[in-house]
């Protein structure tokens, strides 16, 4: 039987939908499920979930469900990360002091100043798990879901480099999927192929049975006043391609937005908005909870299509299909530094994974590309050295951070997060940075 190992299985909804999709596939062998998580209550929803959604699809599925992470990768094909250091409450920290320094942030989990932190609580972590499937689950590949999602795959290649690693992300997907309804054709008929960083990629192909379809965005942009008032089509008439993560992800990468009340407004952003976002997501597992003591059938969302599943079927049944992965820049991407993580096309099937080389981006695209390299280039730095300036450096490079802070505010926040998250990060990078030192 193929093994797939979840771990932070106790993101239950997300679980649920993965066991779903790997289920909704006939021709996929029966699977031995290892769900583990740290958390026993969350662990028991999920291993609730994956048992009702065997049965509704009527498929054989051996799950063993343990808080003992060796004992979960044992052995494993695949191991599927989905891991948030420190919960809610580091979310929560990450986001509410950079606000009380008048740093805004939405999401706050990609890069800038709570993408760095989120990074250094992850990595320990990753490092513990690789060695971990080193030992016991040597020829296993690493399917990452978790955020910062190109920080954690570069650090993987540091700490890990004989384990293959692709980190998978839904964002290119589903940019296509609702453009496509946008201007009103069926996405299945469309072809798209996206390249740059994660959840800062380009829409550098988009075509409809051979047609460009970025004259028939423009159109429906102009008929739609509205619709300017987004960030990703402030940053497609400025740049000229598409990108491809949300208006709130999307603003928080740049200078451009959310340096002032002004911008803020013009564009409808929410700072904050992922505190909102987590605190539903506590919500939806009390109550999937809920409905497993009661009997009920969990709600199931139509129309998804994660990548896991993908990778684990062409790669089990050599079906072949291309999705869109985060993997180390070994000559994908040309003018994007080498040994960085990009996004870029990957060809899955009998003859394994393939990405694909993309060249060299529009220059002006590799432009707003590479500061955002450069925050994960020195937070992996910082965590590779254990010198605590890299990671006020990291946000010091940040444009949104950069934009609002002055150099001193960003040492004195950095600070403040170095002793608010604590043990969480390694020992080595908690020491305080004086704001003057030299």
């Amino acid at each position: 039987m193929t093994r797939v190992t979840f771990v932070g299985a106790g993101s239950a909804v997300f679980t649920r939908q993965l066991v779903a999709d790997l289920l909704a596939f006939d021709d996929l062998p029966p699977l031995d499920l290892r769900l583990h998580d740290i958390d026993e209550r969350r662990l028991a929803v999920a291993e609730g979930t994956a048992r009702q959604l065997a049965d509704r699809f009527g498929r054989e599925l051996r799950i063993t469900a343990t808080t003992d992470r060796r004992r979960a990768l044992a052995d494993a094909d695949f191991v599927v990360n989905m891991v948030q250091i420190g919960g809610i409450e580091g979310t929560r920290k990450d986001l509410e002091i950079p606000e009380r320094y008048g740093l805004h942030q939405t999401i706050g989990d990609t890069t800038g100043v709570g993408g760095v932190f989120r990074a250094l609580r992850t990595f320990p972590f990753l490092t513990a798990l690789t060695a971990d499937m080193r030992d016991v689950a040597p020829a296993a590949i690493l399917l990452n879901y978790t955020n910062p999602m190109a920080m954690n795959i570069w650090w993987a290649r540091i700490v890990a480099p004989d384990i293959t690693a692709l980190g998978l992300c839904h964002s290119v997907y589903w940019t296509a999927h609702d453009l496509a309804e946008l201007v009103g054709v069926p996405v299945e008929r469309t072809r798209f192929r996206a390249a740059g960083v994660n959840h800062q990629s380009w829409l550098l192909e988009w075509t409809h049975d051979g047609q460009d379809l970025y004259p028939r965005l423009v159109e429906r942009i102009r008929s739609e006043p509205e619709l300017e008032r987004r960030v990703r089509v402030e940053m497609f008439r400025r740049i000229g391609y598409y990108p491809t993560e949300t208006s709130e992800h999307s603003s928080e990468y740049l200078s451009w937005f959310l340096r002032s009340p002004e911008q803020i407004e013009r564009f409808r952003l929410e700072p904050l908005e992922y505190l909102g976002i987590s605190e539903e997501n506590v919500e939806e597992f009390e109550r999937a909870e809920r409905a497993l003591a009661a009997g009920e059938a969990l709600e199931l969302e139509e129309g998804a299509a994660e990548y896991a599943p993908q990778v684990i079927h062409s790669l089990v049944t050599g079906t072949p299909r291309e999705i869109h992965a985060n993997v180390v820049n070994d000559g994908l991407i040309d003018n994007l530094p080498s040994g960085c993580v990009v996004e870029v096309p990957t060809l899955v099937g009998p003859d394994g994974i393939e990405p694909v080389p993309m060249g060299a981006l529009p220059v002006q695209a590799a432009a707003v590309n590479r500061p955002y390299v450069s925050v994960g280039e020195l937070t992996v730095e910082a965590a590779r050295t254990g010198e605590p300036r890299l990671v006020r450096q990291a946000v010091l490079s940040d444009p949104n951070a950069s934009s609002t802070l002055t150099p001193a505010r960003i040492w004195e926040l950095c600070n403040d997060l170095v002793e608010a998250h604590g043990e969480l990060l390694a020992p080595e990078l908690r020491a305080l940075v004086p704001v003057d030192a030299l």
